[in-house]
């Protein structure tokens, strides 16, 4: 496959600021041509550092650096390839991007670099979304997990269900062909096996996905309660700064704040969340169904309580609404430095105050983020997910066929399994898709 442009592409690969190295790198038909023209040589050895000083392109000296020409087919992209290794900084950087853009080639739009090597075979599906999950990491297990994938576990895993479904599909469609003979008993167990199997393989992989997405995607956290049990000062105080306004009047936060914190080798968004409470007023109405929504789409709630006053019907409220989800709860009762008057029987609960120490809430966390850990297989994305779903749901309805000796249907479904599964490495359906997904990807990747 080749790519479906020969323009030659260029984008600064580290990040846009101030730093001791800056990488540029071009793509590209022309990347060789156009890079001669700044460094004033006639020949580049294919993969070695070569030391060079760089001009522009009316002869005046812009920096000294490090060039390294990969040649097509042997580079990232699949196309000739120069990187220019020079000082970082903002000024340099983009003033040897634009003399770049002089010279012929035309700014990279993100992620085309590696919707490039995808075009041209460098790399399939499950390994692009690999690199993009791992540049956005949220935490060191999510990265050991991506590395498999890298190394082609992954592939590995849908690979052997798709061959497994082309023979068995292969087998049906003959039987098919000669419709008065039936199959054969003992065939149709072993189809009958490799249909449960394989998808109770993808139910599997799936639940394990979802339920630990935190690792890659990065953990939500809720802080929930009635007003004024103290949720702003735990925020504070995890993030050691004033993030939220303090006060002893209700309803002080009535929006949500949510800002990010390391917890561990994990980094987790925090949410702090307005007061349930009734009687309100409509502002404080909406920000208390910002709150129900932050329930909703968090992975862990943080579920704080005074335990200087006596539970109220509000505290019974949150208590059921919070039960009722299937969330992971924390119970916190927070000012255990004055009189202890809440009675209500809380599970487990982590007695605090938030103006001492909120270190057991951090030990609890990262215990329990810690135990998220897995050496299971995982996927990384939402299309991934989708497709093993809709693959397990063709087997199911395929089982479900088989069974009444419906086999034209059966092939059908089982067709359908195919390609859901294939869609993970090699999508049939190229543009609006691959140019959705690599758009998500960063500039100069």
């Amino acid at each position: 496959m080749t790519s479906l442009k020969n323009d030659t592409i260029v984008a600064t690969a580290t990040a846009h600021g101030a730093g001791s190295v800056g990488i540029i790198r071009m793509s590209g038909f022309d990347s060789l041509k156009i890079a001669k023209k700044m460094i004033k040589k006639e020949e580049l050895t294919p993969r070695y550092a070569t030391l060079c000083k760089i001009y522009s392109l009316d002869n005046s000296f812009m920096d000294e650096g490090l060039i390294i020409y990969f040649k097509a087919p042997n580079s990232f992209t699949g196309e000739d390839i120069v990187e220019f290794q020079i000082h970082g900084g903002f000024t340099i950087t983009d003033m040897l991007l634009n003399e770049l853009i002089k010279a012929g080639a035309r700014l990279a739009n993100p992620g085309e670099f590696s919707k490039r090597a995808f075009l041209n075979d460098k790399i399939d599906l499950l390994k692009a979304n690999a690199i993009s999950a791992m540049i956005n990491a949220r935490s060191q297990s999510a990265v050991k997990i991506l590395a498999r994938q890298m190394k082609g576990e992954l592939k590995e895993y849908v690979e052997n269900i798709r061959l497994e479904l082309i023979k068995t599909l292969a087998y049906v469609e003959t039987s098919i062909d000669y419709a008065d003979d039936d199959l054969p008993e003992d065939i149709i167990i072993q189809i009958k096996q490799m249909l449960v199997k394989n998808s109770q393989s993808l139910d599997k992989i799936v639940q394990i996905s979802k339920q630990r997405s935190g690792l890659i995607d990065g953990f939500k956290i809720a802080i929930v309660g009635k007003p004024n049990v103290g949720k702003s000062s735990i925020l504070n105080s995890l993030l050691k700064y004033e993030r939220a306004i303090v006060s002893n009047e209700a309803g002080t936060t009535r929006d949500t704040i949510e800002e990010e914190l390391k917890v561990g080798t994990h980094i987790i968004k925090i949410i702090d969340t307005a007061g349930i409470r009734e009687n309100t007023g409509a502002i404080e109405e909406i920000g208390i169904s910002y709150t129900l929504r932050a329930i909703k789409e968090a992975d862990i709630i943080l579920a704080v309580f005074d335990a200087s006053s006596k539970a109220t019907e509000q505290d019974k409220q949150i208590i059921k609404l919070i039960n009722n989800s299937d969330k992971q709860i924390f119970f916190i009762l927070n000012k255990i430095d004055l009189d202890i008057k809440f009675d209500l029987d809380l599970k487990d609960p982590i007695k605090i105050s938030a103006n001492d120490s909120v270190d057991e809430i951090l030990n609890t966390l990262n215990n329990f983020l810690n135990n998220q850990d897995t050496s299971e297989l995982m996927l990384s994305s939402v299309s991934q997910i989708n497709a093993c779903e809709n693959a397990s749901t063709a087997l199911k309805n395929g089982l479900d066929l088989m069974q009444d000796n419906e086999l034209e249907l059966f092939a059908y479904e089982l067709n359908k399994a195919i390609k859901n599964i294939a869609d993970i490495t090699k999508p049939v359906e190229y543009s609006e898709l691959l140019d959705e997904m690599f758009s998500n990807f960063c500039l100069g990747k």
